[in-house]
């Protein structure tokens, strides 16, 4: 296996790259965060996706976080340390790497144990194929940190399990259950914690031994299918009033924010 390592700014906060037999694999590794990524690691994972593409030998792209998390999206901690504008083109920088991701030309699998969060799930949207293990928790607490969803989140969400859960994930924040995402179709297969690596080489194969043109050909269709949607939410920032800063401070404070309704 040929292995190649991208060192962050530290040794517990990287992205790992790795090929073997046709399969390319990403590894978001930063343990002590929960697998959340850092705008470093965003920009990291962007490049290194791009980067499986110089190999023509790669034939899948995997995705998946270390330990006992998928990734629990974007690092808040980093957010509340910037201003609003800073942020903001954070968001925007964000979604161009998931949707780098999503439209890579060749199959992507999401490999998900433990938390997939926030932009982590959007994350593990975007991929064409998502298995997750017993473990798997699925959730979108943007009402906690007084955010809304982008368009395109809302449209693949939306697209995915409709407009009632979509509004179920949002309004609750609660984490839905592997047993609950896959009668969703949020993850496609689901196995155990222990056969989750081994499931993951398998279908991995079994996608890269499929005619490469025959995938992206139906790839391009399929997204064309979901660009045609009209966008379902307009407005181009993700920060709904001055709620955001509330909801940065009391998640690194690690209380409970305290929102208050504006009146019109």
């Amino acid at each position: 296996m040929q292995v190649k390592t991208t060192r962050l700014e530290a040794e517990d906060a990287k992205i790992i790259y790795q090929e073997t037999a046709g399969l390319a694999i990403i590894t978001i590794h930063r343990p002590q965060a929960k697998n959340a990524l850092t705008a470093n690691m965003w920009d990291q994972l962007a490049k290194i996706a791009l980067q499986v593409l110089d190999n023509p030998k790669n034939k899948v792209l995997i995705l998946r976080g270390s330990g006992e998390n998928f990734t629990a999206g974007s690092d808040i901690k980093e957010f509340n340390a910037i201003s609003l504008e800073k942020a903001e083109e954070a968001f925007v920088h964000m979604e161009k790497t998931i949707s780098t991701i999503e439209r890579l030309p060749i199959p992507t699998i999401g490999v998900i144990n433990g938390p997939a969060m926030g932009a982590g799930l959007e994350l593990a949207l975007a991929c064409d194929i998502r298995i997750g293990s017993e473990k798997a928790k699925l959730g979108i607490p943007v009402g906690k940190l007084g955010i809304t969803l982008n368009n395109k989140f809302a449209q693949r969400l939306v697209q995915l399990v409709g407009p009632s859960t979509t509004k179920d994930l949002v309004f609750t924040g609660r984490m839905f259950k592997a047993e609950e995402a896959f009668k969703l179709g949020m993850i496609n297969y689901l196995v155990t914690e222990k056969d989750l690596n081994k499931y993951m080489i398998r279908m991995g194969k079994l996608v890269a031994g499929m005619s490469p043109e025959s995938l992206l050909a139906v790839k391009k269709s399929v997204q064309e299918c979901v660009d045609s949607v009209p966008t379902l939410w307009q407005g181009s920032t993700p920060f709904v009033g001055n709620d955001f800063a509330e909801g940065c401070r009391a998640f690194v404070e690690k209380r409970q924010p305290q929102f208050t309704r504006q009146s019109k």
